[in-house]
């Protein structure tokens, strides 16, 4: 679960720095952390964990139905996560998040919320690899 793919963590850390949205999908369990930082005089920023998108496009329009009224995402940073979910606060990736969040008390409560049902589900996909539970073996053993 911890992917050995070369990334450049500044390119990243732009990425959400300079996006209207962010997708971080982790490919590990399925599921993304997406923010919109944009806020308008009824809503603000939004921080959800959704089920992974099958493309760029269909993310854009899950935002889409999720945040009527705002204008459509023209930027939207899409970064795969193959590494622990802890790698992403020690490697910054998370203050990154939270930066584009700042002076919005409710959407860093959700931030912090999302990265803990992160970390549990992460959790939970590691026992089920352990104990072969919605694991299959590639082949049988012969005897």
């Amino acid at each position: 679960m911890n992917g050995d793919f070369i990334f450049d963590v500044d390119n990243m850390k732009q990425s959400i720095d300079r996006s209207d949205a962010v997708s971080i999908f982790f490919p590990s369990f399925g599921k993304a952390l997406v923010v919109d930082p944009r806020s308008n005089d009824e809503r603000g920023p939004m921080v959800r964990i959704m089920p992974m998108a099958a493309s760029p496009q269909e993310r854009l329009r899950s935002i889409r139905r999720h945040r009527p009224g705002f204008p459509r995402v023209r930027n939207l940073a899409v970064i795969p996560w193959t590494r622990y979910v802890d790698s992403l606060v020690r490697l910054g990736i998370w203050d990154a998040l939270a930066e584009r969040l700042r002076g919005e008390p409710d959407a860093l409560n959700d931030c912090k919320r999302a990265l803990d049902e992160l970390r549990r589900m992460e959790q939970r996909e590691i026992v089920n690899a352990v104990t072969g539970k919605d694991y299959h073996t590639l082949w049988a053993a012969r005897g």
